[in-house]
């Protein structure tokens, strides 16, 4: 950390970022603080006039909305959204990936088709809302009475899925379509050993449907049902705790044993972001990503809404100009889809982003894509698309965390890096989430649900390179079996949201 109490990213850049609050007064490069800029917020370092582009990170984060002093507080008062260029040079910054030539394994889950898991859980979904009920009945059973499993060791628990759509919905709507291939992404997770799917019996998204739809078919390892064929709630519930008790046996058959990094597939999460995560934990995360990416595995950017703005860093590092225009299309998507439901781009940051220093998503998406690390774009993904590409890839998803997982662990992902700087409570089972805090006071006030504190890197304790190796070798520990915070305090049911998209009827 300098000995200066902010940080100039960029010579390029007219604001710094206050490591601490300052007073007024507080000495600056050739002035001094004319206000109170709280922590992770920004001040002026130089005269700005009205209509001017202001830059942090060397790129564009919004327009002045008035004239600003050099140490004036920069934010929601004086700097706003505007028109700016951005330049899309396809691939001009692609450089193929030097694979680590050291080997890098963790002890998997070796699945009978070679897919690869870092949990062995049993699962229950449900195809509507309708079942909902039943599908957490049968979860519960087996969280509130271990001792049902407690002659299965490797069995990691009972996972109940369920969400609020399914039905009134149109037979040929994209809206439905995403809902299938959600819970058909759930279904073949290589961290579910077996699953239950459970339906009413005469909702829209019907069970066969869905499995043709999704190339699926009934099997020891995908048993499905309905209320209304099992003869109502009880007998469904009955049913359903029977199967998982037969499913258990078989799925208790696993030991883990060495694999290659590359079967980690790892999705790239943050909420809660404040004036640092661009900072310390995103960046931090990147070198991570770099360091999987080399040892052969796969990372999934998503958030599409949180790297708007930023997207031309990310297509000139697209390993084909097919691939940068595939991520140029679905930003053009969004923006005529916000305008169809009168929103706007910059209905993100949320307010406690701008609590936290963050002003325009300009300026979220610049430090939010800072996760993806320095490596290629090697392909594009619509929601819950199964990932077959090693290396980056970006999966189009909303920015709202819950949503944006369950996509990207319908994809396959089999584990999750979550940056936060407000602080976050987040799981999202089969697939373990790991938790980074931006700062240190965020990290001491969230013990329990932080697992690594990036915040070192503010307080000159550890480099930014050597955080992201504590990452990386966290991400091949909690692959191997260790425990996340939010495993620990049992997040990961309730967070199954699935993308909901079109009329409901």
């Amino acid at each position: 950390m300098s000995t200066a109490p902010y940080l100039r990213l960029n010579p390029q850049d007219q604001v710094a970022i206050a490591y601490r609050d300052l007073e007024s007064g507080t000495p600056l490069e050739n002035s001094t603080c004319q206000d109170l800029i709280p922590a992770g917020h920004k001040v002026a370092l130089t005269a700005i006039a009205s209509g001017e582009s202001v830059r942090r990170y060397g790129q564009v984060i919004g327009i002045a909305s008035r004239a600003i002093a050099p140490g004036q507080h920069v934010h929601v008062h004086n700097l706003a959204m505007g028109e700016h260029d951005r330049d899309y040079r396809f691939g001009d910054d692609y450089v193929p990936t030097q694979p680590d030539p050291a080997a890098v394994t963790f002890s998997g889950i070796v699945r009978p088709d070679g897919r690869v898991g870092t949990r062995n859980y049993l699962g229950v979904l449900s195809s509507v809302n309708c079942s909902a009920t039943v599908v957490r009945a049968i979860a519960d059973t087996f969280t509130y009475r271990p001792e049902l499993l407690a002659e299965f060791p490797n069995i990691d628990g009972v996972v109940g899925l369920t969400h609020g759509t399914g039905c009134a919905m149109s037979a040929d709507g994209l809206g439905l379509r995403l809902l299938r291939h959600t819970i058909a992404g759930y279904a073949r997770h290589a961290n579910f050993a077996a699953v239950l799917l459970i339906g009413l019996g005469c909702e829209s998204n019907q069970i066969r449907s869905l499995l043709e739809a999704e190339n699926l078919e009934e099997s020891d390892r995908l048993r499905t049902f309905t209320i209304q064929e099992s003869g109502g709630t009880a007998k469904t519930i009955k049913r359903g705790i029977d199967l998982i008790k037969e499913m258990a046996v078989s799925a208790d058959r696993i030991t883990r044993e060495p694999v290659s990094a590359k079967h980690l597939v790892l999705a790239l999460q943050c909420g809660g972001s404040d004036g640092y995560s661009g900072v310390t934990a995103n960046p931090a995360l990147g070198m991570a990503v770099d360091r999987l990416v080399r040892a052969g595995g796969t990372a999934i950017l998503s958030e599409t809404p949180e790297i708007y703005g930023a997207e031309h860093l990310l297509v000139r590092r697209a390993a084909t100009r097919e691939v940068g225009e595939k991520l140029i299309e679905r930003i053009r998507w969004w923006e005529e889809y916000t305008t169809r439901n009168d929103a706007t781009m910059d209905n993100n940051p949320s307010p406690g982003n701008k609590a936290g220093g963050l002003t325009t998503i300009l300026e979220k998406s610049l430090g939010a894509a800072a996760k993806g690390g320095s490596t290629g774009l090697m392909q594009v993904y619509e929601y819950a698309d199964q990932v077959k590409t090693s290396g980056l890839v970006f999966m189009d998803t909303p920015g709202y965390d819950p949503v944006s997982a369950t996509g990207q662990v319908a994809g396959g992902a089999n584990l999750i890096c979550f940056t936060t700087g407000r602080g976050s409570a987040f799981g999202a089972k089969p697939a373990p989430s790991i938790k980074l805090s931006s700062n240190t006071k965020t990290y001491l006030r969230q013990l329990e649900d932080i697992d690594i504190n990036c915040g070192e890197i503010l307080d000159g304790t550890v480099s930014l390179p050597d955080t992201g190796e504590k990452i990386f070798r966290k991400i091949v520990a909690i692959a191997s079996g260790e425990k996340t915070k939010s495993e620990e305090q049992g997040y990961g049911e309730n967070e199954f949201v699935p993308w909901v998209i079109g009329a409901t009827m």
